[in-house]
């Protein structure tokens, strides 16, 4: 694990490695263990290290054997010695034991089909010389693993191509103007996150997930046009066979020998490992297979003193029922508060989420551990999300809306507002009277279920007029992944949605980004792609036939999983939040949204701001949207300058919708 920097388009050696030099500086907290940089005009190229693997003989870049290829990476291959004794036994000669040196034997031998070999999650760069290192290096070869666990992102600037794993590096570098990328905006208000392949810096774009690009150095592009090697297609076509099993088995004893494999393959590392253990289903089965694997299994658990937001005594149970090596963070608001500046700056993108994942991360990290397992991806994949019930009612809802006028669904908006405010839950009535009102505005009804601020809160009820729609490369992302789902049953298309947006854009973004900075690698064996290939290949009648979510996964574990955690209600891993910005935030946030970002202000005006923290305060709108605000505040204060003028994107709200 590490962060992966470099310059494409410059001659000599000293502005290259300066560059360079500055980025991996911006990236110490990736890789703390160490460094690495090549050069080989036009290209510079460097490295931070997480020692992980080979902690001796890990370090890179790594070359071939002729040194006519060298590569970067961030990230772990999970079957690298399955792939090592492959390329061996066509001759390649290896000189370490690290997962690095896999990449490029396998780029030599396959050359850019190699990722369709890895597996496991990466971010990686490959530096083509035919004449050896003191020669010029011919093409750069840059790809991401399929779901995006690992970032990666770019930018095209006076005739050179800059990369990096965080956004803050490549504006480290000295050469990427640090400027507000207005198309983020909308994306940020509708659903807490920046989308991707948009970021919140103009001109950087993320490398999407499943797609890599080769770069030809005989003049560099004005433009980078990545291609995509994993889609749904390719899970269509996909036959995916556990370890030890045979095409006779049923689905959940193939579904248990993949999650059997998946921990397994993830727990592999020269240092101690850790669970990160909730009271919840997911991580309870990561820590009961990881305990099953190996003895000596770490987890820790983020605790609070309000009990109505710990779950400490469930993970206490679990814990002692697995024998595993327990730790408690406990966290209260003052030590929230103590800690706050740190969590902000730990941002690599402004999110409404990630603080959590940033305080277990620390409390891991300070016990010694440098590698940790997560349940995320288990919603995603197992259907444990509200939203794979909620599609089928907002698809209905978006159809009534298409059939009336905009006037007459302005009325019936109305309508449905005073009689579902009498039956269903604050939130679930702004989501379904936006797909009422606004029906054509997503390529799926799917998105409304995560929506963050409601499509009437933005300028003319849209984020930009229809027509300029498709060119907002996030909105382009959402309308190709839906097409892609378009053969898919509605179970499967809402675990595909859900994996192509909100684990992609909130999930994995803020996990990478919150305990990379705490030097720390999170693993995600839900996330194992034979795991998820197979579970997507699965007809919707055998994921789910019961009023209870993620029947699969518990009728593949229910020998392990203990019973209390079967029978409690579904509990999202969060922070008190509502209670701490009416206490000991309230200052905090309050002083935060009235010192508004000049550069935020031609966009997102702060008296938008303050009308949105005036009725949290009044009960009329939920901790989130006043919350998500303060942090995009704060990220653009820390990080952008102002020095243009742009038309607001948003009104003032007389009351949140």
């Amino acid at each position: 694990m590490c962060g992966i920097c470099g310059v494409i388009g410059v001659e000599s050696r000293e502005p290259g490695e300066a560059t360079v030099r500055r980025m991996m500086d911006a990236m110490v907290h990736r890789g703390p263990d160490g460094e690495g940089i090549l050069f080989s005009p036009p290209v510079a190229a460097g490295m931070r290290r997480l020692s992980i693997i080979d902690l001796p003989g890990g370090s890179q870049p790594v070359w071939n054997e002729t040194q006519t290829l060298a590569t970067i990476f961030n990230g772990e291959i999970y079957n690298f010695r399955d792939l090592r004794k492959e390329l061996e036994n066509t001759g390649h000669r290896f000189r370490t034991r690290s997962d690095t040196e896999v990449i490029v034997h396998a780029y030599e031998e396959w050359g850019e089909h190699c990722v369709r070999h890895l597996r496991g999650m990466f971010a990686l760069a490959v530096v083509e010389m035919p004449l050896g290192p003191t020669g010029r290096a011919t093409h750069v070869f840059l790809a991401r693993d399929r779901l995006g666990i690992k970032p990666l992102y770019y930018i095209v600037v006076d005739r050179k191509i800059f990369f990096a794993s965080e956004v803050r590096a490549l504006l480290a570098s000295g050469n990427v103007p640090a400027r507000l990328a207005s198309e983020a905006i909308p994306a940020y208000l509708l659903f807490g996150s920046v989308c991707e392949p948009s970021t919140l810096v103009e001109g950087v774009a993320s490398l999407p997930p499943g797609y890599s690009v080769r770069i030809s150095l005989d003049e560099i592009p004005h433009s980078v046009a990545p291609t995509q090697y994993w889609d749904a297609a390719s899970v269509n076509e996909t036959t995916v066979i556990g370890p030890g099993s045979s095409e006779s088995d049923s689905s959940t004893q193939q579904t248990r020998r993949l999650l059997n494999d998946a921990v397994t393959s993830h727990l592999m590392a020269d240092v101690p490992v850790g669970v990160f253990l909730s009271g919840g289903i997911d991580s309870t089965a990561i820590a009961a297979l990881a305990s099953e694997s190996q003895g000596g299994i770490h987890t820790f658990t983020v605790a609070f003193p309000d009990t109505e937001f710990s779950e400490a005594e469930q993970a206490r149970s679990t814990a002692r029922l697995l024998k595993t090596e327990h730790s408690e963070l406990i966290l209260s608001d003052q030590d929230m508060i103590a800690q706050l500046d740190d969590a902000l700056s730990a941002f690599d993108q402004p999110s409404m989420d990630g603080i959590n994942t940033f305080f277990v991360s620390r409390a891991a990290r300070q016990a010694g551990l440098k590698v940790a397992l997560s349940g995320l991806g288990s919603d995603e994949v197992f259907g444990g999300y509200t939203s794979f019930r909620a599609r089928s009612a907002l698809a209905h809802i978006s159809v009534a809306g298409r059939l009336l006028p905009r006037s007459l669904r302005r009325a019936g908006r109305g309508v449905m507002s005073l009689t579902g405010a009498m039956l269903v839950p604050p939130d679930r009535l702004r989501k379904a009277l936006a797909a009422f009102q606004y029906p054509d505005l997503f390529p799926d009804s799917y998105f409304f279920a995560r929506l963050l601020f409601t499509p009437g809160m933005l300028t003319e009820g849209q984020p930009r007029g229809s027509a300029s729609r498709e060119i907002l490369p996030w909105w382009r992302w959402l309308r190709d992944t839906t097409r892609q789902a378009k053969a898919m049953d509605g179970f499967t298309r809402v675990s595909w949605l859900e994996l192509r947006s909100y684990l992609l854009n909130v999930l994995l973004r803020d996990t990478d980004a919150m305990s990379m900075s705490n030097s720390l690698e999170v693993r995600v064996p839900f996330l194992d792609g034979p795991l998820v290939e197979y579970v997507l290949s699965l007809p919707e009648s055998v994921k789910t036939h019961s009023k209870q979510p993620k029947d699969l996964l518990i009728e593949a574990l229910t020998d392990i999983l203990p019973v209390q955690v079967l029978s409690q209600r579904k509990q999202t891993f969060t922070f008190p939040w509502q209670n701490w910005l009416r206490g000991a935030l309230r200052k905090r946030v309050a002083a935060g949204l009235a010192d508004w970002s000049p550069s935020l202000e031609p966009e997102l005006g702060a008296s938008f701001a303050s009308g949105v923290w005036r009725d949290f305060l009044n009960g009329r709108t939920t901790w989130s949207r006043p919350w998500s605000l303060y942090v995009l505040n704060e990220w653009v204060k820390r990080h952008l300058r102002s020095d243009r003028t742009n038309t607001a994107g948003l009104r003032e709200p007389a009351a949140v919708a």
